[in-house]
Order: C-alpha cells, then structure tokens, then sequence
C-alpha cells in the first residue's frame, strides 16, 4: 500500500480490513470474466447470480407488494414495497424510496432485496424498492427520471398507501446513491420535503479522475475500467457528465436540501467524491452525517454475511433513517 494514508483525518487506516482481504482473495481466485467482456444483458445475469452470496440472510417483513406505477412515456415503472406491519391509515408509516446499484446498467429489486429487508424492519418504516430503467437500452437521464417519478407519485399518493407524506426519506448504494442525491435537489427545487437522503457509496462527480479513481483502479472489488464502462452506457454525450443529475457535485447549489447521512469506504475509487460531497453539503448548511469506514471496499454494504464491519454500518443506517422518522438515536 502506499505509504501515505488517505484520509487519517475520517480514521483511515492504509489497511484493508482481514475480512475484506479474504473476499478479495476469493474475487481473484473464483476469475469471473469482467462485465466488460460479458456485455450488458449477460453482466446483468452475473450480477443476479452473485450479488446475495456475501449478503445478510432475508429477514421476515409483513407483506412485500409488486407495483406498477405508469412512467411519463406511458410505459412502467416497477416497484416492490416492503411493509414492516400492517399499513394502518389512522397511524401512516414513513416510507423510505430505495434506489439500487449497479452503474445504471445492472442491479435490481431482486439484487437489493436482503439490504431493503434490513432497513425496512430495523427502521419500522415502508419501503419502496424501485426498477428504474438501466443503460444502455436507456440512456441518461431515463434512470433520474424513473427515480423521480417513483417518488413523487409516493409523495403525492402518500395517503392512498397509508404513508406519512411528512416522513418520507430517499436511499441507495452507489449509483443509487447518485440517484438519490439527485432526487433530493429535485425534491428542494419542487417543494418537497424530504426527511433524509441515506448515501451509500455514492457517484457524485462528473469525471473519474480523482486521486482514489486513479489509486485504487484495480484490485479493490470495482475497477476502473469497469465503472468507464457502466458510465460508457449511461452517459450520450459530454453534457450530461456535467448535468447534476448524473454528477451532483455540479449542482449549483445545495442550500435547502434534505439532511444527509453518507457512507463511504476507503477502498473505493469513489471515496474522494463522497466525502466531497458530504464536505460540500456541510458547508451548505445542510445537516450531515458523514460515516467513513475503514478498511473497505465498495459494495461492503453487501457482505453483511460474512464482513462484520457490514453490519456495523447497516446498523448505522438505520439509526440515521429512525431519528430522521422519529427524532430517535
């Protein structure tokens, strides 16, 4: 490792975690062929097959049910809402809109499930684990809008679902985290209060080229060259690497956004861009937690099965998502 360690003043340490140095060494040794090389549709596959291998067993929740809620062309967005209890309209739940990773081109409810599980029973709150359109088949900025209209359709039909339109949180890992940053600048620009944005990991500058994009191309989980490819997909031309939608660190302005709790890891290539942003939303104003984990990669958040440190900060989520629901730590 280099001798210099990134980020002391957050409590890194220059060292991967064991845990995660084993999952590494299993990554290496299983060779799976890169994304890259494999193509969407059967990268997509890939993904589904392995993203709960290192995850925390699924946990009970009330019911789970399959929507459909009509997108502005006309088509579908597909959503799964978890329920913590029975919807009772005379106490409405908070509802948290959770926004899955995958580089806008794999990922979905399915791959996410075991994490929205845990957020939805810990927090005692309604989840709302949404199918947003993925790359390349749709491009920038189908996903944001898919993002969007999911949460302002639960906005808006709060009281048609038995939800709590003042309690309503937006969330996600990586390029959800991307997402939800987004939807939260649109939520101020539309008037919508939102109780919290929960930022896992996420993408937030318009070019990967910081210094964690160029020290840890390789060898830490996500790569380089695969997060070029993802956003090869997404991204139709220079001006949407600079729309806020795809890079909210362009945004204007984050004065008035909702509070923030971010996650980040020190073994990711994003790690310097989510700092930045939790540094930039504090100096907005804007209340932030900014979580650093020592000694982890990205997608940690998924290995709540065999990383201890996963289960830490899944546990730190949910205390962020219930004190912005109910005032509690």
């Amino acid at each position: 490792m280099n001798r210099h360690v990134f980020h002391a003043d957050l409590g890194a340490t220059g060292h991967l975690d064991p845990q995660v140095a084993e999952v590494l060494r299993m990554v290496e040794r299983a060779r799976h062929t890169p994304y890259d090389e494999l193509g969407a549709v059967k990268a997509r596959a890939a993904y589904e097959r392995s993203a709960r291998i290192l995850d925390i067993a699924p946990l009970p929740v009330h019911a789970v049910e399959t929507l459909a809620l009509t997108r502005r062309d006309g088509g579908e967005i597909g959503v799964r809402l978890y329920w913590p209890g029975e919807p009772d309209w005379t106490a409405p739940l908070p509802l948290l809109v959770f926004l899955h990773g995958g580089g806008f081109t794999v990922g979905s409810a399915a791959t996410h499930d075991r994490i929205v599980r845990r957020l939805c029973t810990g927090a005692g709150c309604a989840v709302a684990s949404v199918e947003y359109r993925l790359a390349p088949e749709h491009p920038f900025p189908a996903a944001f809008e898919d993002a969007w209209d999911a949460l302002a359709h639960f906005a808006a039909e709060a009281g048609r679902y038995g939800i709590d339109p003042a309690r309503i949180a937006i969330g996600g890992d990586s390029a959800g985290g991307t997402l939800s940053a987004a939807c939260a600048i649109a939520a101020r620009d539309a008037g919508l209060p939102l109780a919290l944005q929960l930022l896992i990991y996420p993408g937030t500058d318009s070019h990967q080229d910081t210094e964690s994009h160029l020290r840890l191309a390789d060898g830490f989980l996500l790569t380089r060259k695969t997060i070029l490819w993802f956003f090869g997909h997404y991204l139709t031309g220079e001006s949407a690497r600079t729309d806020w939608r795809f890079a909210p660190l362009c945004a204007p302005s984050l004065g008035g956004v909702a509070p923030a709790w971010v996650c980040v890891a020190e073994f990711d290539p994003l790690v310097d861009e989510g700092v930045a942003y939790a540094r930039r939303l504090q100096a907005a104003g804007v209340p932030t937690e900014l979580r650093f984990y020592a000694g982890m990669v990205h997608n940690f958040f998924a290995m709540g099965g065999y990383v201890a440190a996963a289960k830490l900060a899944h546990e730190h989520a949910v205390a962020a998502l219930k004190q912005a629901f109910e005032g509690e730590g």
